[in-house]
């Protein structure tokens, strides 16, 4: 028995890989293109078929279209798998998990409806933008931001858990001097009320009515806007720390290794003249 699913010529599928997965090429770019406007294009039709009103109107169109662009996806997504030699690091990518949660809904919209808006996942494939349009250096400061966000991951965890700490102790001592009366009811329920005050969002649906709890209230929403402050500044320092270092750092056009622009000659690597 034939496998429907089988290429019959390796060339074949050599073209479709380079359809697929390069951008360089004239076929990749329009492939790349027009995938973009699809998903911008389902991504509109699903914010849409969220509101009754229009859904009123023009379900039939609507969910057509849904399903038509669920088999387009459907069909990329297994085509990848087809044309690809190593199908396990595409299955287990970022890119191919986000793939496979947007073409859920084709199976299981019968099952669970609201899973029709998974397809909305497809959006983070708009980061073929960048090296479709030749945009290096946007790719460049984002890497910087990734870098600084990691480099400040000790500080923040510690930021963190001390504010942690806080929203407890206060949460714990709001329950006491509030209580169920005055719609504290638990301490989780108060320690929401602290989430809200000290990140200065202030919802409203629970407020302190006694004058200690005021009091507490005001000193959390001042200490507030100072911990605003704390993460901002943490990672605004390591992202200038990290563009300075870039900055003197070069790499060596033959192996690729960087190396310090201000003090190397020669490569460590492979020894090159640095220029």
């Amino acid at each position: 028995m034939v496998n429907i699913l089988s290429l019959p010529d390796d060339s074949v599928k050599k073209k479709i890989q380079n359809i697929i997965f390069e951008t360089d090429t004239p076929a990749g770019k329009i492939f790349d293109l027009i995938l973009i406007i699809i998903i911008l294009a389902n991504t509109v039709l699903t914010i849409i078929e969220s509101v009754d009103s229009y859904m009123e109107y023009y379900e039939a169109i609507i969910t057509a279209l849904g399903r038509f662009f669920l088999l387009l996806f459907a069909l990329e997504y297994f085509l990848r798998i087809l044309v690809l030699k190593n199908k396990k690091a595409y299955l287990f990518s970022f890119f191919g998990i986000v793939d496979l949660l947007a073409i859920l809904p084709l199976f299981l919209v019968f099952f669970i409806p609201q899973l029709r808006y998974l397809v909305l996942f497809r959006v983070f494939r708009l980061f073929r933008l960048f090296s479709i349009f030749k945009m290096g250096r946007y790719i460049e400061v984002s890497g910087y931001l990734i870098k600084a966000v990691r480099a400040s991951r000790p500080k923040i965890t510690v930021f963190l858990i001390t504010i942690s700490f806080i929203i407890v102790i206060v949460g714990s001592f709001m329950y006491i001097i509030e209580g169920p009366e005055n719609g504290f009811d638990s301490i989780p329920a108060a320690m929401y009320w602290a989430v809200v005050t000290v990140s200065t969002v202030g919802y409203g649906d629970i407020s302190p009515q006694t004058a200690a709890g005021k009091m507490v209230s005001s000193l959390l929403m001042i200490v507030g806007y100072g911990i605003i402050a704390v993460p901002t500044g943490i990672i605004s320092h390591e992202l200038a720390m990290t563009s300075k270092r870039n900055k003197k750092m070069k790499v060596c056009v033959n192996c690729g290794a960087e190396y310090d622009a201000d003090d190397d000659r020669y490569c460590s690597k492979c020894g090159m003249k640095l220029s």
